[in-house]
C-alpha cells in the first residue's frame, strides 16, 4: 500500500504564488508517472499537471505558463510551483501517483491518491 500526504495550501491573494509537495511512502518499487489534480466547488476533479519518471511533463491549458511541476525521485516526491494564481485556480488540490509496489516477492501495480490540500485565491 502507497500513501500520499500533500502539503503547502492555503490562502493567498491573486497574483500570488504558493508550492505543493506530497511525499509518497510505503512498499514502493516503483512509481511511473506522479501528479497533480483539482477540484472546485461544483465541478469534476480535473488533471492539472502529470510528470512521468523520465520527467516529461503534460499540463492543462488553464495552468500552462503559471504552473510547474518537478518531482525528486529519489525522494518519491512531486512538487507543484503555482504562481501568477487567479482565483478560478481555488480548489483543492490532489497529489496521484501510480507504479508498482514490492512485498511477499509479488510485484502489484497500484495507483494511489492523497487527502488534498485546499487552495483559495482570494482577496
Amino acid at each position: 500500500q502507497v500513501q500520499l500526504v500533500e502539503s503547502g495550501g492555503g490562502l493567498v491573494q491573486p497574483g500570488g504564488s504558493l508550492r505543493l509537495s506530497c511525499a509518497a511512502s510505503g512498499s514502493i518499487f516503483s512509481i511511473d508517472a506522479m501528479g497533480w489534480y483539482r477540484r472546485a466547488p461544483g465541478n469534476q476533479r480535473e488533471l492539472v499537471a502529470t510528470v512521468t519518471s523520465a520527467g516529461s511533463t503534460n499540463y492543462a491549458d488553464s495552468v500552462k505558463g503559471r504552473f510547474t511541476i518537478s518531482r525528486d525521485n529519489a525522494k518519491n516526491m512531486v512538487f507543484l510551483q503555482m504562481n501568477s494564481l487567479q482565483p478560478e485556480d481555488t480548489a483543492v488540490y490532489y497529489c496521484n501517483a501510480a507504479g508498482r509496489t514490492w512485498g511477499r516477492g509479488t510485484i502489484a501495480k497500484f495507483t494511489s491518491w492523497g487527502q488534498g490540500t485546499q487552495v483559495t485565491v482570494s482577496s
